[in-house]
């Protein structure tokens, strides 16, 4: 038994353990294995997989790390509860995410209005202090539960009739990307602990985690400052991710 294996992909060795660790998420994510299905005990694993202990304790050990599955001493692995991932190296309308993963969304408008810009959101949007701007709060469910409390502050340059759109027939994303395309994106995403008001919008249970997942978006389209927005997810309802291509020149 060999402890590499090579990667066609690149010619290049990769760790056997690496290997078991794949298939095991693979068939995570095909649901062989549902959300607190039992995985098969170590010993199962090294004889299905034909490897060492260890190299199977340390593919499993990585995938709860990753939260692929979640181990309890004693009892055994069991394939974790899968939380609906948001991309967010790009521009995307949570409605057509979640539709697309087979659910219900719905959202509710809380806000649209207008406001006087602070000095930080003046300079942002290259504006006075005190301009006005347009300001919105939307709710958004899957399949009713609380997914995403999205706060949104929009230029009117760049969208003069933001206030007389229609948000119970498309999404304020949805709105703004046919305006014009994000030329270009800044993201922060950090964790914090939600106020009281931002729990009760999001309904946090009692098992729900302490912290929320904040994501920080600006945009710009084609040199106009167009959007400063704050997203808030229930960090145990949501992940972030992303994957993108790159090219790399000398």
């Amino acid at each position: 038994m060999t402890d590499n294996v090579t990667d066609p992909a690149f010619g290049k060795p990769r760790p056997l353990y690496e290997q078991v660790k794949r298939n095991i998420a693979a068939r995570v994510a095909a649901g062989d294995w549902g959300a607190g299905a039992r995985l098969p005990s170590e010993h199962e694993l090294t004889a299905h997989f034909g490897v060492s202990r260890m190299t199977v304790h340390r593919a499993l050990r990585e995938l709860s790390t990753e939260g692929v599955v979640s181990r309890i001493q004693g009892v055994g692995t069991f394939a974790a509860e899968r939380r609906p991932r948001q991309e967010f190296l790009r521009i995307h309308d949570i409605a057509e995410d979640i539709t697309a993963r087979g659910h219900t969304h719905r959202m509710r408008l809380i806000a649209l209005e207008a406001v006087r810009a602070t000095p930080t959101q003046a300079i942002g949007f290259e504006l006075r202090p005190g301009a006005k701007i347009f300001h919105s709060t939307v709710l958004h469910f899957e399949d009713d539960v609380p997914v995403q409390l999205e706060d949104r502050f929009v230029s009117p340059k760049f969208a003069p009739d933001y206030l007389n759109a229609d948000f119970s027939r498309e999404t304020t994303a949805r709105y703004l990307l046919r305006l014009g395309p994000a030329t270009e994106i800044e993201h922060t995403a950090y964790a914090a602990t939600p106020a009281p008001a931002v729990r009760a919008l999001l309904e946090f249970g009692p098992a729900d985690d302490a912290a929320c997942l904040v994501l920080l978006r600006r945009t710009w389209s084609n040199g106009i400052s167009a959007t400063q927005s704050e997203f808030i997810y229930p960090g145990s309802r949501y992940s972030l991710g992303s994957r993108a291509s790159t090219v790399i020149t000398a």
